[in-house]
């Protein structure tokens, strides 16, 4: 996998908005309701990276999260920053937590990082 240079380039904001990536940002409580109904609609299978911005973890996980958006193209992927989602995300405790969603129901997740375990559920889901 390459590595991105650190710095701008590699903030949150840009990795979710880069076009290369298959990576919907939930921007705020509304459109992760949205994006739930839109899951459970479509049955496509689905991975949630719930972060915040605040997490050191999180920010060293979630530039590997985008670029698995490219390797499996038969998940989409969506990132859920849990300050910017309050409501929605009450339930997370953990940060980064990942959600895997199969047929519109959630089937797995995963607490914290890790690119190897990641890559392998994500190859498990897709």
């Amino acid at each position: 996998m390459e590595k991105e240079e650190v710095g701008e380039s590699n903030s949150a904001s840009n990795l979710l908005k880069n076009p290369k990536r298959n990576v919907v940002a939930a921007a705020g409580d509304e459109n992760l309701k949205e994006i739930f109904g839109q899951i459970k609609a479509s049955k496509n299978p689905t991975v949630i990276n719930y972060g915040a911005s605040w997490c050191g973890v999180c920010s060293q996980i979630l530039p590997a999260f985008c670029e698995f958006s490219t390797k499996f193209p038969k998940l989409s992927f969506v990132y859920a920053d849990i300050d910017e989602c309050p409501d929605t995300t009450q339930h997370i405790r953990y940060t980064p937590t990942f959600h895997f969603y199969r047929d519109g129901d959630r089937v797995d997740e995963m607490f914290g990082a890790g690119e190897d375990r990641l890559h392998d559920r994500l190859w498990l889901h897709s």
